[in-house]
């Protein structure tokens, strides 16, 4: 239910940017969401074709560039992307714990006219 909100953030800044720069129309939207912030590419999508409605944003094709999630050993230091389960190192076997890249949510472009 939080991408409720996130999309309103969203769709706020990119329509406040597109009329800093006088666009006419909000053609794409890069966003790039790393895979600890819970966020679902297909709820952004749903609530974004409602909130857009009658925006220059409207029909605006979003783009998800997924950020996968790195953890960092507690033993040896090894950075380390998360693997499909547990959160053990790859190196030692110890007990990785999450860094801030696998929480990303931003708009990393847009497309207008």
């Amino acid at each position: 239910m939080h991408e409720y909100a996130v999309t309103q953030s969203m769709l706020k800044l990119v329509l406040d940017e597109a009329k800093r720069v006088e666009a006419s129309k909000v053609l794409e939207i890069r966003l790039v969401i790393g895979d600890l912030s819970t966020i679902v590419d297909d709820s952004v999508q749903m609530y974004f074709d409602i909130m857009s409605e009658g925006t220059i944003a409207h029909g605006a094709k979003l783009v998800f560039r997924r950020v996968k999630a790195e953890f960092k050993c507690r033993e040896c230091g090894e950075v380390f992307i998360k693997p499909a389960t547990g959160f053990d190192c790859p190196k030692c076997g110890g007990l990785g714990m999450p860094t801030d890249v696998g929480r990303e949510f931003y708009i990393e472009s847009l497309e207008i006219e």
